[in-house]
């Protein structure tokens, strides 16, 4: 039983993330996620509260996701010049998921301000992700390819910053094919950094 209740939850979900992908973070209503997840209104609300409680668990699901996902490239290489390119393959995946996961991801983001719920899981989000950074920028500085002067922590943050402002221009410049382009200069830029 408890299987397939997991197994509804995240069926929701996703039916979430479709919709607030598709129709925007304010235009979403629960019988838009029902309608996405093809079962009834009802059947939502049974599994979640409200419309504030499923798109919290959905902000928290993606973000722990990415994580888990970056983290497990990075952590495939031994060196660190090899793991930030496996960071960064991890973060720029393709250009179908960017576009859908910055752009719910930005929806949250402006609602963040008024929320401390979303505040406290972008943050955790944000601490997993200058946690790879400090790793990769301490073992580079270990292995004499980085600047052994460079603060990891600061490092790490700034490495992140680079990442995701590259990934806003490319998903504001509407235009595909540059993805390879903003990844490309993502790297050069963070490389500067470490150098």
């Amino acid at each position: 039983m408890k299987k397939k209740e997991e197994e509804r939850k995240k069926q929701i979900m996703k039916a979430a993330y479709n919709a607030v992908s598709t129709l925007g973070y304010d235009n979403v209503t629960l019988q838009d996620i029902a309608d996405y997840a093809n079962v009834s209104k009802g059947v939502v609300h049974y599994y979640f509260k409200s419309k504030q409680n499923i798109l919290s668990e959905l902000l928290e699901s993606i973000t722990n996701q990415i994580y888990s996902y970056e983290i497990e490239a990075v952590n495939q290489h031994q060196n660190a010049i090899d793991k930030l390119k496996a960071y960064l393959d991890a973060v720029f995946i393709s250009p179908p998921k960017n576009k859908k996961f910055y752009s719910v991801y930005l929806d949250f983001l402006a609602q963040a301000n008024g929320n401390e719920e979303y505040k406290k899981i972008n943050l955790n989000f944000y601490e997993n992700c200058w946690n790879i950074g400090q790793e990769i920028v301490e073992l580079g500085i270990r292995e004499g390819v980085f600047n052994e002067e460079l603060d990891s922590l600061t490092t790490a943050k700034m490495m992140r910053a680079i990442i995701d402002g590259s990934l806003i221009q490319w998903l504001t410049s509407n235009e595909e094919g540059l993805h390879q382009y903003y990844k490309d200069a993502c790297m050069k830029s963070i490389l500067k950094l470490l150098n």
